[in-house]
């Protein structure tokens, strides 16, 4: 009884085995039918402007279902082309990451066609303390005086794409960096702006988030703005006032006249009485009857 059972035991073992063999087999024989590609990767991290080489690129096997659009599959085809922002090792090297046939090295090589670069003077206040990184995006502020020699504050340019921070231009970085000057990517009529503005006035950047396309419409700041604080928004105008009430006034009693006291008559004088004039020596007198 004992034989029997260790038997069926020992059989059924052996079926399992032989099944899981089988899926095996049928899972790497699927694997071994996926089609691949030959993708260019990067073999080692590539800075933005560096040019490529064999050096630092090798060919991998890609499959096909998720083989990334733009890919180069020879290193040949790569050879003096630059790189327009940074690919990190074992990344495809694409052609939409790629500077145009025929560009050099550099910071020349990730300036867009019909821009420009120039570079501006800063400190650390001017430079957002440091935070102006390549691949930022600020707006120019110039500090100058008017006509008048009264001074004013405006934003003169906006959404300036910062090319590089010194000598350096990798946008990966995002420690801020204080440095002298900042290279900025500007249309050739931003470049005689910016170069004016600089001429007659200080300049500072002002950061703004990457993904904001709003432009800001300001009037610019003066002496008397900054003495009156900030400004506030205009307040709608009040309501109408609702027409006041007629009220008919009760018509005033008339003034009684002034009673004025009557004088009395006067009293008439006496009529005069019959006197007798005595003489004695030199003594008159009067007698009345």
């Amino acid at each position: 009884m004992k034989g029997t059972r260790a038997l069926v035991m020992i059989v059924v073992s052996l079926l399992i085995g032989a099944l899981a063999v089988v899926v095996a087999a049928r899972w790497v024989s699927k694997q071994a039918a996926v089609a691949t590609t030959d993708v260019v990767v990067a073999a080692s991290d590539i800075q933005l402007g560096s040019p490529l080489g064999e050096g630092v690129l090798k060919v991998v096997k890609w499959p096909d279902n998720s083989r990334p659009e733009g890919y180069v599959s020879d290193i040949a085809q790569l050879q003096g082309r630059v790189a327009n922002t940074t690919i990190l090792r074992g990344e495809p090297v694409l052609e939409s990451r790629l500077a145009p046939v025929g560009t050099k090295g550099g910071l020349a090589a990730i300036i867009n066609p019909g821009n420009r670069a120039i570079t501006v003077k800063v400190n650390e206040v001017i430079g957002v303390a440091g935070f102006a990184l390549p691949g930022s995006y600020v707006d120019i502020l110039v500090n100058a005086q008017d006509d008048n020699g009264r001074p004013f504050s405006k934003i003169v340019l906006e959404r300036i794409l910062v090319l590089a921070v010194a000598q350096e231009a990798d946008r990966d970085e995002t420690k801020p960096k204080v440095v002298n000057a900042v290279t900025l990517e500007v249309s050739p009529n931003q470049a005689e702006v910016l170069d004016l503005a600089r001429g007659v006035g200080q300049l500072s950047l002002v950061l703004r988030n990457q993904i904001d396309q709003n432009s800001a419409s300001t009037d610019g700041a003066r002496m008397i703005d900054l003495l009156r604080g900030a400004k506030a928004e205009p307040l709608p105008p009040p309501p109408p006032a609702p027409a006041p009430a007629v009220v008919e006034e009760a018509p005033k009693p008339k003034p009684e006249p002034k009673k004025v006291a009557k004088k009395p008559a006067p009293t008439p004088p006496a009529p005069p009485r019959d006197q007798v004039e005595v003489i004695k020596g030199v003594q008159k007198s009067d007698i009345g009857l």
